[in-house]
């Protein structure tokens, strides 16, 4: 999963649907009198373990695990127990893979779910799990995430969850007024983002509050270390349609919990920009764009000078070191040198109020669309920007950034 975050200044209706695909089965044994069946028997286990979830039957659940497997089901009791509350609308397993080797099997498979009334798309999960055969029936042994994939929320503790018309806060080890906190801010967060964006989008988020930031890092399957400073990240699926996966924000409690009032409006108000823009985000997208929009939805309104939101790209233009050219995407990484990835932001943000400014907000919303939604083969990234600079702002790449240049300056002497 590909995460974009904000650099930190400041029981409904279930239902399971049941699926029987049909899979090459790979690196095993075959019986010689008729075809191996086992995809489809290991397939209907997993059917069943779904159906159990969504009812949150404890003993349909652990039918699907092996009696032997004592720690892995004391797990998925204590999973189950988590989701309980959480209002799932659908939940599958789709097997991608199986290795079968005599009565044992390892399969990789996708899980997606929905949370019912907020996900308009579903989360999807690679997950690798072994099984065992007795009887003729499969039993899962083991269940891991897939690689570079994260644990989820629910594996993490029981889960409290606060439910708005525009926004769905899990927390786990949180205090229920801390997350109805937050979800103040994202209800107040997503008709900022509508009004700068007004497309298109689910108009609803979900927030992940989990206990610290190395709770937060196991969530997203990446060292804490990275993401120490940083408010919160947007999880999700770049694709340049409507049918991305559904996003979910992630929280950082220990860098969220020191901003004041306006730092928690704008990071909330920068991750839903991410929700609402991720249709139109794509790998032609430079991250400038993608982050400068972001932020440049987040401080609409707020009052702040350019001083205030930008500061360390104020330090270096008054020291005689403006930006020569617009940031490169490995300027925004997350475990970067702060005053560098602060310039990198600022630069992001004034390019895109340079763009709303001398042209207008529509200008800018079409730029957006037609960097994201052009075609992604290779090198298509600056000729995507080039064209899209042409044809919606009338500019070239070097006038624009010349002119952006001159707008840093004027914004930041």
């Amino acid at each position: 999963m590909a995460g974009q975050g904000f650099f930190g200044r400041a029981a409904g209706r279930r239902t399971a649907s049941l699926v029987a695909a049909g899979l090459l089965l790979t690196g095993g044994c075959t019986d010689p009198e008729g075809p191996d069946t086992a995809g489809h028997d290991i397939q209907r286990t997993l059917d069943a373990r779904a159906a159990a979830v969504l009812r949150n039957d404890e003993d349909g659940y652990l039918a699907a695990l092996d009696p032997a497997a004592r720690q892995l089901r004391e797990a998925g009791r204590s999973e189950l127990a988590s989701l309980a509350d959480v209002p799932l609308r659908s939940w599958e397993y789709r097997l991608t893979d199986v290795r079968r080797s005599g009565d044992r099997a390892t399969v990789e498979a996708e899980l997606s779910y929905r949370f019912d009334g907020y996900d308009s798309a579903p989360v999807t999960a690679d997950r690798s799990l072994d099984l065992t055969e007795r009887g003729g029936r499969w039993y899962v042994t083991a269940d891991r995430p897939g690689r570079g994939e994260g644990q989820h929320l629910w594996q993490q503790g029981d889960i409290e969850v606060v439910r708005s018309a525009r926004s769905l806060v899990l927390g786990v080890g949180q205090r229920p007024a801390r997350l109805r906190e937050i979800a103040a801010d994202a209800d107040r967060a997503v008709p900022a983002v509508s009004a700068a964006w007004p497309e298109r989008w689910a108009g609803r988020v979900v927030v992940l509050v989990p206990a610290s930031l190395d709770a937060m890092g196991r969530l997203l399957g990446a060292p804490a270390e990275g993401y120490k400073g940083i408010a919160a990240v947007t999880t999700g699926e770049t694709g340049g349609s409507a049918a991305v996966r559904a996003d979910r924000v992630i929280v950082n409690p220990e860098a969220y919990g020191v901003l004041g009032d306006v730092g928690r409006r704008v990071v909330l108000t920068h991750e839903t920009a991410h929700v609402a823009t991720r249709a139109h985000t794509s790998a032609t997208t430079p991250v400038w764009l993608s982050e400068g929009f972001a932020d440049w939805a987040a401080y609409r309104g707020t009052g702040r000078t350019a001083a205030e939101t930008a500061p360390e790209l104020q330090r270096a233009v008054r020291r005689g070191d403006p930006p020569a050219r617009l940031p490169a995407d490995a300027d925004f990484a997350f475990g970067a040198d702060a005053e560098a990835l602060g310039r990198a932001y600022g630069s992001g943000w004034l390019a895109c109020e340079f763009i709303a400014e001398r042209w207008d907000e529509g200008r800018l919303r079409a730029l957006y669309r037609a960097v994201g939604d052009a075609e992604p083969r290779e090198g298509a990234r600056e000729s995507a920007l080039e064209s899209a600079l042409n044809k919606v702002l009338g500019t070239s790449m070097e006038a624009f950034t010349a002119g952006w240049r001159e707008y840093v300056r004027e914004r930041l002497t």
